[in-house]
Order: C-alpha cells, then sequence, then structure tokens
C-alpha cells in the first residue's frame, strides 16, 4: 500500500507539473504583451538615442495584429507618392451617420452554407478574413436567419441564440483588426427555407430517380419542409417545399426575433447592419403581388403589401443607433409591373422607388438595389452592371438617400464610371471578390493608385508603391 501510495502522489505531482505551463501560459502572455506594448520607453535612454521602432498592435481588439496605419486599402498621402492627387471616387472615403467607410469597394453578403446549427466556423474567419486583410472598404457577412426557421438551407449561418455571438465575435474583431468596418445581412429565408446547399442539390439531380428535381431538405436531411412559412401558401417553383401562411400572431414574432438579434448585434459589434428584403425571401415575398395573394393588413393594396417591410425596419430603427442598410430587389422580371386595368402584378422599378422612399423616412440610411429572385418565370438579360440601371433611378427619385448597387460589377474602371456617373455612391462585389480576392489593390494599381496593402503583403505590391 505504502509502494503505490508514493506511486500515486508521484504521478499526481506528474500531472500538475504538465499542466502548470497551461495554467500560466494565458496570464504570462498578457503580461508579456503588455510589457511590450504598453510599457513607457526607459527613462534612463539618453535623448540622443535612436527612435524606438515597435511593431505595435492594432488597438481595440483582444488579439495582437500589427497595425496598418493608414488601414489597408486606403490611399496614400500625395506628398509621398505624387500619383495620388487625383484620386478617384473608388477610393474616396463614405460617411454614414458617425462610421467612415475607408473606400467604395464593399463585400456583398454571400451565403456560405457551411455553419453547424447556425454556428459560423473557422471558414466564415478565413472567408471574411481575406477580405478585410486585402483592402476591402467595408464586409458585410452573409444572409444570416433570425429563426431557425428562417435559414436557407440546414447549413446557413443563425443569430436567433446567445450562443451564435462568440463565433461571430471572432471574425468581427479579426476584420476590426485590420482596420475594416464590418455589417451583417439580418434575413428570413420566408417560402424559400428548407432547401438543400447548392453543390448537394446538384449531387441529387445528377444522382436520378424520384425526388432528384426537388431543392427540399428533408427532416432526414436537417430541414424543416413542414414549417416553411410565407406570405400565402405559394411555393416559389414545384420543387420548393409549400409554405404556410403565417398568422397575425406570427408575424409579430417575427418581427421580434428581428430586435433580438439586433440586440446580439450589439454585443458582437457591428458597424452597420443590413435587412436582407431581396431575392424572393420573405420580406420581398409579402411586398410583391406574385407571391402574396393575402386580403388582411398584409396583403392586397400596396401600403399593405409594404407593411411588413416598414415593421421590422421601424422595430429594428428603435434599438439601432449605427447606420441602416436595406436590400430590395428592384423588379421581379416578369413580363409587367400593371396589367391593362392599371392593377399592380408584379414588382418593379415604381414601387421599389416609392418603397424606398418610405425606409428612407423609417431610418434607412443606404439602398442596396438587386433585383430578381421572386419569379420562377424570371428573365433577367444578364451583363456587365445589369442592375445599376435599377440603382441609377431609385438615386434620381430619391437624390439624398445613399444607393449602393451590385452585379457583374467586375471591373476597376467600369466601377469608377458608375460612381463618377452618380449611378451609386457604394459598390457592392460578389463573385469577382470570390474570383479575385485582392481585388481592391488590383483596381488601386490598374487605376494608378497608391494604396496601403497589409504590411504583411507589401512585398506583393511594389509596382504599385512605386513614387509616380
Amino acid at each position: 500500500m505504502t509502494a503505490r501510495r508514493y506511486i500515486d502522489r508521484r504521478l499526481l505531482i506528474a500531472a500538475l507539473l504538465a499542466a502548470l505551463p497551461l495554467l500560466i501560459f494565458p496570464m504570462a502572455s498578457r503580461i508579456l504583451r503588455f510589457f511590450r506594448f504598453s510599457s513607457p520607453i526607459p527613462k534612463d535612454v539618453p535623448d540622443s538615442s535612436p527612435p524606438v521602432f515597435r511593431n505595435v498592435p492594432a488597438p481595440g481588439v483582444d488579439e495582437y495584429y500589427p497595425l496598418n496605419d493608414p488601414p489597408i486599402g486606403t490611399p496614400y498621402s500625395s506628398d509621398e507618392f505624387p500619383q495620388n492627387k487625383d484620386i478617384p471616387k473608388l477610393f474616396t472615403p463614405y460617411k454614414i451617420r458617425d462610421v467612415e467607410f475607408k473606400n467604395r469597394i464593399w463585400v456583398s453578403p454571400m451565403c456560405q452554407y457551411s455553419a453547424v446549427d447556425g454556428h459560423m466556423t473557422d471558414w466564415h474567419l478565413v472567408h471574411i478574413g481575406g477580405f478585410a486583410a486585402r483592402g476591402a472598404g467595408s464586409i458585410m457577412l452573409e444572409a444570416t436567419a433570425v429563426t431557425p426557421e428562417g435559414r436557407i438551407t440546414p447549413e446557413c449561418a443563425g443569430i436567433w441564440s446567445d450562443t451564435h455571438i462568440a463565433p461571430i465575435k471572432r471574425i468581427v474583431d479579426f476584420a476590426h483588426g485590420q482596420g475594416t468596418t464590418v455589417g451583417i445581412q439580418l434575413a428570413h429565408a420566408g417560402r424559400k427555407a428548407s432547401t438543400l446547399a447548392p453543390w448537394v442539390q446538384d449531387r441529387r439531380h445528377k444522382a436520378g430517380g424520384e425526388g432528384s428535381k426537388s431543392t427540399v431538405a428533408r427532416e432526414v436531411e436537417g430541414g424543416w419542409p413542414a414549417n416553411v412559412v410565407g406570405p400565402s401558401d405559394i411555393p416559389f417553383a414545384d420543387t420548393y417545399p409549400i409554405p404556410k401562411a403565417l398568422g397575425v400572431e406570427e408575424i409579430k414574432d417575427i418581427i421580434q426575433a428581428y430586435v433580438d438579434a439586433v440586440e446580439r448585434c450589439k454585443k458582437i459589434g457591428f458597424d452597420f447592419i443590413e435587412i436582407h428584403g431581396a431575392h424572393g425571401y420573405l420580406i420581398h415575398s409579402f411586398y410583391s403581388p406574385i407571391s402574396n395573394k393575402r386580403t388582411d393588413d398584409y396583403g392586397g393594396s400596396l401600403p399593405n403589401r409594404l407593411r411588413l417591410a416598414l415593421e421590422i425596419t421601424r422595430a429594428i430603427r428603435k434599438v439601432w443607433d449605427k447606420p441602416l442598410l436595406f436590400r430590395l430587389s428592384a423588379t421581379d422580371w416578369a413580363k409587367e409591373e400593371k396589367d391593362e386595368n392599371g392593377e399592380w402584378v408584379s414588382w418593379g422599378i415604381q414601387q421599389s422607388i416609392e418603397l424606398s422612399k418610405l425606409l428612407s423616412k423609417e431610418g434607412v440610411d443606404l439602398i442596396d438595389v438587386s433585383s430578381g429572385g421572386n419569379h420562377v418565370g424570371q428573365q433577367i438579360p444578364i451583363g456587365p452592371g445589369y442592375q445599376v440601371p435599377f440603382a441609377k433611378q431609385i438615386k434620381e427619385a430619391i437624390p439624398n438617400l445613399a444607393i449602393g448597387a451590385v452585379g457583374l460589377i467586375t471591373d476597376p474602371r467600369q466601377s469608377v464610371e458608375i460612381l463618377q456617373s452618380g449611378s451609386a455612391d457604394v459598390l457592392f462585389y460578389a463573385r469577382e471578390l470570390l474570383r479575385h480576392a485582392d481585388f481592391p489593390l488590383f483596381a488601386a494599381q490598374e487605376l494608378g493608385v497608391a494604396v496601403k496593402p497589409a504590411g504583411q503583403y507589401e512585398r506583393a505590391w511594389s509596382r504599385m508603391l512605386t513614387p509616380k
């Protein structure tokens, strides 16, 4: 017994010694970080000694990220770089309320279908972090559901629970550490919920057989086809779930879910919020006569169809004092907006202008102008900047409202032309950034502007960083 007790004691001591670094390291690293970056220069250093240079950290974040000054994607002074005397509008700052955006190249929200029970993962950190490190003026996180049933797919991101806060905050803190503003798109998929991720749909279609054309995520696949909701019981297409028409109390619950999500956004530290009111999801399906056949206060007339969008906006603005954006679809791409009797039969630019005016009165600061997604028979004349004309029409109708343009904007000179023409105030980029994450730096180089790359990447941009 004595020998066993002696051996057990030795094992206990060994275990404690092994665990000691795990206990000490976090505290030690904080202490070392404090002395490395926060301690004053010793008083006994002679005034004639060389100045002290340090790889100082970016302020306001817990992790150590080297400070980039000026922020990545910001033009250098023309005193140092004469070519910067005439900066294209694409690289000029833009301010909404108290938030300044360093340039007009903004990352559009792009679904990644890579979350676990709504929780963002390291994939999202790398995805968003790459844009933050490469000069984007601002970044918007993907459509993030305010309720579990509001996800497009089982793997879409969510913000209906406090457990979603920490993984999102980690991403936002990293972007802030690179000097980049970050927002989030709050969403509810409505009648287009409970579908499979695009590449999973492709596998189903290729497999053939019964049900191979369906986009529905069944319960066995993590979906909730029996709990899909919309303004009316009209599916987006015969391959989609049949939605249940929402009751008035259920609508109120969804509005409250948006408010609860905003409270979480405050804890995370977002710089702005966008309401997703486009692409056939819940809000769009309410304001379009194609999908809304209700006869109560939320259907029929144009004011009734706009009611949900305005109530959600009003509720959010009551608890959110930072920039608020709204993405709308400017058209359903159906044949006509009105019939021969003057009745609204689909959604189009006339109604979009009216909605934008009302949203502005409710405190929306910027309209993000997209299109389509609500009419299965849509015929879109896709081409470079194909949605920009809608942005221009809304801007001309409401000059004091900020407008963002999106859709096949892929070229630096095309971008400058859109801004210079007054069609939009900022530009959103999506697939071009997936193909070309350093598009902001590439655009600057192509336009002859010297902007700040990340210090870690400066050696790759020597041509841009040559004074001319």
